[in-house]
């Protein structure tokens, strides 16, 4: 009977998380680390090869050495492609599992079904692990806490059989645990206050400690042990953490903060507050961002004071009840402890705290509350009752706050225009939105919130990088090379400066500089494959095909990513080696999916070998992944006007149009259409507004001339 409860219990906790989460399979990637991790991270998007698990154990990328993370993207780039719903469904896959195995540990140990349900419950619905499940770059937390739990699990199996094997298994999960995310330092500790409570293996006083009504007298495992035993039995576990803080410490060492940007006192007094208001936010989780700036030395005194008297009072409560109650005591530890590294104390980030660093460390705050509901309810007459219908009331209000929250990381504009609703002065959030705006061609909006962030950090590179980009995408180079500048004085040689000020000077067809931009990139990075690829290109608009194709080769070899196979298609196509050119089309697609440029260039490919269904069908699949895509829009026009889908045609040549409304070549496309059609007003119409756009252009005052003299030869006797 009570092993069907339990079957039931993880049923449902499964059904339950799925339900909620759900929705997170419709979502996109984010553009905040999501790029820096998945979509825009070469290594990732190979998949799993040699060269990129070699990566994965020696990169420091992203700050942070987790090679069984980048691993687990990799298999999900290697099975599912880009498409963001897989990789938040692994990811929600991976919370589900951490849910059902944390009640099974909590059960295993405690023998205490409801309450071990109650913390499962917490732990899979609260709205402050939102972030943790949904944030693709995330994807260390839900890792690592599988790690946690089955190092806890088999530590528990380890305890019940002291066996070698039992304890090198216990050695080798948490070694794999710390792989995926350095959080688990604390898990030693942790597994020292299970011995406490409620495994019961330290050696106590004889007093009201053994009269714990926390947890059955039957779920004590084995026997006790001096507590200097017990420490050097975890030597190894702690020798392991201690080897992984190092390492995380070296790694980071680029993004730890200095003294002069954070004081002692404002990591001190910043870590108190974040204590204090994780707590408040278990109980009343409002106005939850993505990032919440650092106040530094500005954190209002009463605040500070209001923490520590928080602090101090729930310290003191589990003091003096924790002699009898030992759950308030592991809960309280394993609360202030798994926060420790990163509460502040050394600043990795501008942060001044997040909600995914309570994924793990919010057991022990669960695990007082409902150990404490047990015991408050032992005395009261209905007291199943009472807790199940106070239960059933607590798991539909997270639900419907989890729900609420979630919603908000549909993609980067619902995410970072939350973050300014609920926050002050966020220059990160300002940031982001105006990634996301210029992304969906929304320059100007973007350049605007460029320009906040900038005026509440002025030192921002990656604003300024931005805001420069965005500039040089209206065509104002002039305004961008200071903003490019200002990047390369904090960041000298960096690539991407180099690679997109040279892109927007190519755009705007300034070759030379562009060329002496690349190489510059290249004195700095001699082994760049974007600078390769990019300087290829520009070789290639000046004629150079010979250069141009062994820089683009070059690019091939250091990293064969899918904008390079576009980019050497093109120049294949420019010597007429189209099928060659059409083999490096599909090998960049089959690397992105959502390469619209490769579908844009394989339908050229194929129009110009007369095959007009093919070239269509490279033209729609462009259009569905950028459904403004002026280029495409016309040339799908031109394809169906040879298939004479005039209708058809029209239409997207009128999409065209409106995509581009300053091409005049597009504008005389639509109006040639529709004087095929007899639409000669419409027509008529069109040639005017081309030759407002772009007075004397000759294709325009051909075309209205033929159509007046069309009219007039209509209209003669």
């Amino acid at each position: 009977m009570k092993n069907n409860r339990r079957y039931l219990i993880c049923l449902v906790l499964s059904i339950i998380t799925i339900a909620i989460y759900w929705q997170v399979l419709h979502f996109d990637f984010t553009y905040f680390d999501d790029p820096k991790y998945v979509t825009e991270n070469p290594n990732v998007q190979q998949g799993l090869t040699w060269d990129s698990i070699r990566w994965a154990f020696t990169t420091e990328h992203a700050s942070n050495w987790h090679p069984l993370t980048w691993l687990s993207l990799m298999l999900d780039r290697e099975l599912f492609g880009l498409n963001a719903g897989a990789f938040h469904l692994v990811s929600l896959l991976l919370h589900v599992a951490n849910t059902i195995l944390l009640f099974i540990v909590l059960n295993r140990c405690t023998r205490a079904l409801w309450p071990s349900a109650f913390v499962a419950i917490g732990f899979a619905l609260h709205p402050l692990h939102v972030e943790s499940v949904v944030w693709i770059a995330e994807r260390k937390d839900v890792l690592s806490a599988l790690f946690w739990m089955l190092t806890t699990l088999a530590y528990v199996r380890y305890v019940e059989q002291p066996k070698i094997a039992q304890y090198m298994t216990v050695f080798l999960v948490l070694a794999l645990g710390l792989m995926a995310k350095p959080m688990l330092v604390t898990l030693p500790c942790v597994l020292l206050l299970l011995d406490y409570w409620p495994l019961k293996r330290m050696e106590l006083e004889q007093s009201t400690g053994d009269k714990d009504v926390g947890v059955n007298r039957s779920s004590s495992l084995g026997s006790r042990k001096p507590l200097l035993f017990l420490v050097l039995e975890k030597a190894p576990f702690f020798a392991l953490a201690a080897a992984s803080s190092i390492v995380t410490l070296i790694v980071q060492k680029r993004t730890v903060m200095s003294m002069e940007t954070f004081s002692l006192k404002a990591r001190v007094t910043n870590a108190l507050v974040c204590y204090a208001t994780y707590i408040a936010r278990v109980f009343w989780p409002v106005r939850l961002a993505i990032f919440y700036p650092h106040r530094g030395d500005t954190l209002p005194e009463w605040q500070v004071a209001f923490a520590i008297v928080v602090l101090v009072f729930i310290s003191t409560w589990v003091i003096l009840s924790g002699r009898k109650r030992h759950y308030l005591v592991v809960g309280w530890l394993w609360y202030l402890g798994t926060l420790l590294p990163v509460i502040g104390l050394v600043q990795v980030g501008a942060q001044a705290m997040a909600d995914r660093y309570t994924y793990l460390p919010l057991t022990g705050l669960f695990i007082i509350i409902a150990w404490s509901a047990r015991d408050l309810a032992a005395q009261w007459r209905y007291r199943r009752t009472i807790l199940a219908v106070a239960g059933l009331i607590l798991c539909a209000a997270l639900m419907l706050s989890s729900w609420v929250q979630i919603r908000h990381w549909r993609n980067s504009i619902t995410l970072f225009e939350h973050a300014l609703n609920v926050t002050s002065n966020n220059y990160l959030a300002h940031y982001g939105l105006g990634v996301a705006l210029a992304e969906e061609g929304k320059t100007e909006q973007a350049i605007e919130h460029y320009k906040t962030a900038l005026g509440i950090k002025p030192d921002y590179t990656d604003v300024s990088f931005n805001l420069a980009k965005a500039l040089a995408e209206q065509g104002r180079i002039r305004e961008a090379i200071p903003h490019y500048n200002e990047v390369l004085k904090s960041k000298p040689g960096d690539a991407d400066v180099y690679n997109s000020l040279g892109l927007a000077l190519v755009e705007h067809g300034d070759l030379e500089q562009a060329f002496s931009v690349y190489r510059s990139g290249l004195d700095f990075n001699p082994k760049n494959a974007h600078l390769h690829s990019n300087l290829g290109v520009a070789l290639l608009q000046q004629g150079q095909l010979d250069k141009a194709f062994n820089e683009l080769q070059v690019a091939l070899d250091l990293l064969p990513v899918s904008e390079t196979h576009n980019n050497m298609g093109m120049l294949l196509a420019s010597k007429d080696q189209l099928v060659e050119a059409i083999e490096h089309y599909n090998e960049a697609i089959r690397l992105d999916p959502r390469n619209a440029k490769a579908y844009y260039n394989l339908g050229n490919a194929f129009l110009a070998q007369s095959k007009l269904e093919e070239a269509a069908a490279g033209y729609r699949t462009a259009i569905s992944i950028k459904p403004d895509y002026a280029k495409a829009l016309g040339n799908l026009a031109v394809v169906l006007s040879q298939q004479g889908k005039l209708d058809e045609a029209i239409y997207y040549f009128t999409e065209a149009a409106r995509a581009e409304p300053g091409d005049v070549e597009f504008r005389c496309n639509l109006a040639d259409a529709l004087l095929e059609k007899g639409q000669i007003e419409k027509s008529a119409k069109e040639y005017r507004e081309a030759l407002q756009i772009e007075p004397g252009h000759p294709r325009a005052h051909r075309g209205l001339k033929d159509m007046e003299e069309r009219k007039t030869s209509a209209d003669s006797p």
